[in-house]
């Protein structure tokens, strides 16, 4: 299924049933008093998060949700039927918006978790309400609420414990596939990958989702190549991994070079993710002789003053070790 995380719909809620006029009529009682019943409310719209669902793909061919009206109000005091609430499922990480304002009218984060968005119209008083001394015949009752009409924006941002970034052909999608059981597309040329994919990483009896992020460039931020489309599916995360490829670089100059133009872009798209825990790892260490791979590690590590890790996707040479550290930046992350 194609995965699409932004899409704009229409929702409407239900009209409340109008109350009714009527007398009660009966037998021996030929001037009964108001009987006329109530309408019901009109149908109300909520949104549920769904963890079984990944993509806002399943509303590309449906713009329009509208909830049930209510019934109208009957003699001899029956209420009119309310109407239906609907239900409309979203993946957990959805972000609702008005489409006008920008107002974020809900945040699903947590499975299941549900939120009333659009009230439904009350329904309107039968006459029987407005009987009084003074009015034993009321010959009146009201109309109905109208429901609420909103148009909104659905955002996905995806929920990963951690994000892979990096550069095109980094080895995030190859390193995804080792670590967990996700199998993305993996080949030689840039943007292999097109949407994010998520997988599962198990260690011992704790799981955790990383999230494989399409790879960036420089302006990403300002929307070139795929730019800021999935930028903001690092947001959520608590901390990411960047891998960094130095098996096409000339130099550990210019390793580093690509590793500040990816850090760049996270800044200016949002300077929080300067903030997040970052794991770095030199990938494709296949084709490097032991010195080689020392002397970038070492420059990495002398600009950065942190620990840098080698790794390869291919021979799972120190993969068990990133692994490690995940958990370990996940639990300082939650202390």
């Amino acid at each position: 299924m194609r995965f699409i995380d932004e899409v704009n719909i229409t929702i409407i809620s239900g009209n409340g049933g109008g109350g009714c006029v009527s007398f009660r009529r009966e037998k021996f009682i030929p001037f009964g008093g108001p009987d006329g019943g109530d309408g019901g409310d009109g149908g109300s719209i909520f949104f549920e998060a769904d963890r079984n669902l990944n993509t806002l793909a399943s509303f590309r061919g449906k713009k329009l949700y509208q909830a049930q009206h209510g019934g109208n109000g009957r003699g001899r005091g029956k209420n009119g039927a309310y109407g239906e609430d609907l239900i409309i499922q979203v993946p957990v990480g959805t972000l609702i918006r008005l489409k006008e304002t920008g107002q974020i009218m809900a945040d699903l984060t947590e499975t299941e978790q549900r939120i009333c968005v659009a009230h439904g119209g009350r329904g309107g008083l039968g006459n029987i309400n407005f009987k009084g001394p003074s009015n034993q015949a009321p010959k009146y009752a009201t109309d109905g609420k109208e429901g609420a009409e909103l148009e909104l924006e659905l955002e996905l941002k995806l929920l990963a414990d951690i994000a892979l970034v990096g550069l095109p052909n980094a080895g995030k999608s190859t390193m995804i596939s080792s670590i967990s059981a996700a199998r993305p597309k993996v080949a030689d040329y840039e943007f292999t990958t097109l949407e994010p994919n998520l997988g599962v990483v198990t260690l011992g009896d704790t799981s955790f989702v990383v999230a494989d992020i399409p790879g960036l460039i420089e302006d990403a931020s300002e929307g070139k190549g795929l730019g800021i489309k999935f930028l903001k599916h690092i947001e959520r995360t608590s901390a990411f991994v960047h891998l960094v490829d130095i098996s096409m670089c000339m130099d550990e100059f210019e390793a580093f070079e690509n590793y500040v133009t990816i850090r760049a872009e996270l800044v200016k798209f949002n300077a929080e993710l300067g903030d997040k825990k970052e794991i770095i790892c030199l990938t494709k260490i296949d084709a490097l002789a032991e010195e080689e791979i020392t002397k970038f590690q070492n420059y990495f590590e002398l600009q950065l003053h942190k620990k840098v890790l080698p790794v390869s996707s291919v021979s799972g040479k120190n993969i068990e070790t990133l692994k490690a550290l995940m958990l370990k930046t996940m639990d300082k992350e939650n202390e």
